[in-house]
């Protein structure tokens, strides 16, 4: 009997392909670039199985030229590329990766923090330049973090280690959610909720952290932006259209905040060029959750769901679990 076809659009890394191997025949893309839309759209018509990354958009085209697909696994715990409503009536399963990435993405969000706070990103240069004259008393003065103001725009699982994290730096840490977090774990965190408005106001900081929904796309605006410090620094490593680039720009170039530090871009991988070339913005390509053991444990639960489907379980992270029934 045949193996299942599965087209993955990464080559993953030797674990997930291991575990793929000994249940499917897998046929992965291996180029540089992403796979461009016509190919995706070829090497999926004959696969009962799609592993894929943010980049790849999975509609009712998509869907349609693919008629024996039964799950999309997104190597990625955002999953606004998929149209969830489509692959329901298709009867596919849709699923994502949450839960493994939570300490390395907050490690990172915290690496742009200090490295905005600190001006980590204008010493390197300096240094590699070969212009550095030596210490000087006022040279590259950054930003004290310790005892400073974290506000956390989304206490999820993210939200909530990077306010561990503050503790270690006597932080006093403010939140908004759209639900506010029980009052034991505000205890644990050492956290208070504040409205939007006054978490702008008030933070040093503001670290945002959540997903990209309709409500929540340009949740930072002109608008927002204007309420915050002059004095502070915005930190994005959620989902790229979650801040306006376009208000960011304006901002930073009207001194109304001191600086931002950014994972992740409203049309990624394209960056507004208002962005590029200011000293008092970190730039970083979508590294968040880019270490070997994380990225290897996304790509493990992807094949894992793959493999249950066709087992006939339910999916470790089925995001839309009803369809199973219809199978």
């Amino acid at each position: 009997m045949s193996k299942p076809k599965v087209f993955s659009t990464h080559p993953l890394f030797e674990g997930p392909r291991k575990l793929l191997g000994e249940h499917f025949e897998v046929d992965y893309w291996d180029r540089a670039e992403r796979p461009p839309r016509a190919e995706l759209l070829k090497r999926v018509a004959d696969k009962d199985a799609l592993i894929c990354l943010l980049t790849e958009k999975i509609n009712d085209e998509l869907l349609a030229a693919a008629p024996k697909l039964r799950i999309v696994a997104n190597v990625a715990v955002g999953f606004d590329n998929i149209d969830l409503a489509a692959c329901t009536r298709r009867n596919v399963v849709a699923s994502n990766t949450p839960g493994v990435l939570d300490e390395t993405t907050a490690d990172f969000a915290w690496l742009l923090l200090m490295a905005v706070a600190r001006r980590v990103l204008e010493g390197d240069q300096l240094i590699r330049s070969g212009k550095w004259t030596g210490w000087n008393l006022d040279q590259l003065c950054g930003a004290d973090v310790w005892g400073k103001t974290l506000g956390i725009l989304g206490l999820g699982r993210i939200g909530r280690v990077l306010a561990r994290r503050a503790g270690g730096f006597r932080m006093r840490v403010i939140y908004n959610d759209a639900l506010r977090a029980p009052a034991e774990v505000e205890k644990e965190l050492n956290v208070q909720f504040a409205e939007r408005d006054q978490l702008l106001a008030e933070a040093d900081f503001v670290s945002v952290h959540v997903p990209l929904l309709p409500e929540t796309r340009h949740l930072i605006s002109a608008t927002q932006l204007v309420r915050m410090k002059r004095t502070a620094f915005l930190i994005n490593a959620s989902r790229g259209p979650v801040v306006d680039e376009a208000a960011l720009v304006a901002a930073l170039e009207a001194g109304q905040i001191a600086g931002a530090a950014l994972d992740v871009y409203e049309n990624e991988p394209r960056v507004h060029p208002g962005l590029i070339g200011r000293n008092n913005v970190v730039l970083a390509p979508h590294l968040a959750s880019a270490s070997v053991e994380t990225r290897t444990r996304m790509a493990t639960i992807a094949a894992e769901n793959v493999i249950a489907v066709f087992a006939g379980r339910r999916p470790p992270t089925a995001l839309n679990p009803e369809v199973l029934g219809a199978k």
